[in-house]
C-alpha cells in the first residue's frame, strides 16, 4: 500500500472526556470548541438539553452528553466546553468535560462496539478506538442527534 493511499484510509476524530472515558467525534462534523457560557433555558425542554445561544446570529441548542449518557452529575469549571458541531443544515453544539486532542485511525485500528443485548443502547457507537494502549469510545454524532428522542435533527437535514 502506498504511502498516500494509507493516509487517505486514516480518519480524524477530536477526542473529549466525558468523566473518566475518552470519547471520539468524526473531526469533519467539528465547527469550533468553544468555553462553556451560560445558555439561554427552554420551558419544557428534556434535562439533557441545557438550552441555546445565539452563535453569531444563528439560534444553537446546546445539548450536555453527560447528562443525556446518564454519567454521574456534571460540574462546569474551567475544562468544561462545548463543541459546536455542523451536522447538514443544522448547528448543535455539545458540552463535555473537556477535549483532549486529535486523533487519526486505520480502519484495523477501529473495533466493532461490542454486543450488550438490550441491557446498553450501543447504536450511537460506532465503534472503539485503539491507538497504543488507548481506548477512544467512537459516537456515531449523526445517529445520536438525529436521533428521535433528540428533537433536535430531523432525517432530511442530515442529508448533504
Amino acid at each position: 500500500m502506498s504511502e498516500q493511499q494509507a493516509h487517505e484510509d486514516r480518519s480524524e476524530y477530536l477526542v473529549f472526556k466525558l468523566g473518566r472515558e475518552e470519547y471520539g467525534i468524526d473531526i469533519l462534523r467539528v465547527q469550533e470548541i468553544r468555553g462553556y457560557d451560560q445558555v439561554t433555558k427552554i420551558a419544557s425542554a428534556p434535562a439533557f438539553i441545557k438550552g441555546v445561544i445565539n452563535l453569531r446570529g444563528v439560534i444553537v441548542p446546546i445539548v450536555d452528553l453527560r447528562v443525556k449518557f446518564a454519567l454521574e452529575s456534571p460540574t462546569y469549571d474551567q475544562f468544561t466546553v462545548v463543541i459546536i458541531l455542523t451536522l447538514g443544515t443544522r448547528v448543535v453544539g455539545i458540552v463535555v468535560d473537556g477535549v483532549s486532542d486529535v486523533i487519526s485511525l486505520t480502519p484495523p485500528q477501529i473495533r466493532a462496539a461490542p454486543e450488550f443485548g438490550s441491557a446498553l443502547d450501543t447504536r450511537y457507537i460506532r465503534g472503539l478506538g485503539t491507538l497504543d494502549e488507548r481506548m477512544v469510545i467512537l459516537v456515531d454524532i449523526d445517529q445520536l442527534l438525529g436521533s428521535p428522542e433528540m428533537y433536535l435533527v430531523d432525517a432530511t437535514s442530515l442529508e448533504v
